[in-house]
């Protein structure tokens, strides 16, 4: 078998995972910090940090053994806009919040018959387009033309070394501390501990991203034919698999199309052997304008941003690269902004 067919048959498999893990423990960034600051449950956002832990831990094991270059990918580049990267943050958490909930959640909610989901998908997806390669990628482009810098030092690891301790010493460091504090963060909440289920959902999601990396980076790695190194992103895939959805004809199959497909099957089986599955729509006009509203400031917030609450909250952290920690911090202030304070998203009465 082609290296390019093992990464489209193991992108289906970590998509299948993916959709079934997702639905059983509602994995999802919005909701998590939803229940963090409006509902008094920090359950989910525990859930997210371990997952966060856990990608970094073994991401990191993957890239220090030499086993996966993370440096061919596209969040560990010296030159980057930080502005770009941070506004890009704001549009996709907010759009987050108006859409309730991210394109992952978007793509296992739909497998479970949710059709607002499928709104939300269409519309991410062209406005992912447009913003790619369409009518608002020149604008896209200069404005990170006026705003990008090289800079030295793109990660964690590289500010360490630079400072003094070697590479591998100050990969060591730099991952251990932030999952330690992260794992701390999840164990310390009683509630959490009592919750074996979303223990493992973040631990499994974790294992999801690292396992993306070694697809892509290891197995992938062709001399010939290599193909991207990558691992758990929504908002580019979702784009280019309803393009191949349209258009297959002279396109190819990649990872991120095959991920996107096997979470919605992997959300698909599990809703119908669960019994969860029950088909779903707007309640009013206005909830499917503001929806569709929210979809489109996350294609383009997401490009702009080089990934989502995915792509960059756990595939770009778990290469410990500043330009992801800081489309990240984007992305929770736009959240926080939706739920609380003077931008809050106000609940619509009949939705």
């Amino acid at each position: 078998m082609e290296a390019n067919q093992l990464v489209i048959l193991a992108g289906l498999g970590i998509g299948l995972v993916y959709g079934a893990v997702g639905l059983l423990s509602g994995f999802c960034l919005m909701s998590s910090m939803r229940g963090y600051l409006v509902e008094g449950d920090g359950r989910l956002v525990r859930t997210y940090a371990l997952a966060i832990a856990v990608a970094i831990a073994a991401s990191q094991y993957l890239a220090g053994s030499g086993a996966v270059d993370m440096g061919k990918s596209i969040y560990l580049q010296q030159t980057f806009s930080a502005p770009v990267l941070f506004l890009g943050g704001l549009l996709f958490g907010y759009g987050m919040v108006l859409s309730n909930g991210c394109g992952s959640r978007a793509l296992v909610l739909l497998g479970r018959g949710n059709l607002r989901s499928f709104v939300v998908v269409i519309v991410l997806a062209i406005s992912a387009q447009m913003t790619l390669k369409g009518l608002i990628a020149p604008a896209r482009i200069a404005l990170v033309q006026a705003s990008q810098t090289t800079v030295n030092t793109n990660s964690l690891p590289s500010l360490l070394a630079a400072l003094g301790p070697g590479e591998a010493i100050s990969r060591a460091l730099a991952a251990a501390a932030i999952v330690l504090a992260l794992t701390l963060f999840a164990f310390a909440h009683p509630a959490f501990r009592r919750s074996p289920g979303q223990v493992m959902a973040g631990i499994i999601v974790g294992l999801l991203v690292a396992g993306g990396w070694f697809v892509t980076g290891y197995l992938g790695a062709d001399d010939f034919n290599p193909v991207p190194v990558t691992s758990l992103t929504f908002i580019a895939p979702i784009a280019d698999a309803v393009q191949y959805a349209m258009l297959s004809t002279g396109l190819s199959l990649n990872f991120g199309i095959a991920t996107v497909a096997g979470v919605c099957a992997g959300s698909l089986a599990t809703a119908l052997a669960t019994g969860r599955f029950h088909l779903e729509g707007y309640s009013s006009p206005r909830h499917m304008l503001r929806s569709a509203g929210g979809a489109a400031l996350m294609g383009i917030g997401g490009v702009m941003a080089f990934g989502c609450s995915i792509g960059q909250g756990l595939t770009g952290l778990s290469t410990l690269a500043m330009g992801s920690f800081i489309a990240v911090a984007g992305i929770l202030i736009g959240t926080v902004a939706g739920l609380r304070g003077a931008l809050r998203v106000q609940p619509l009465a009949t939705a």
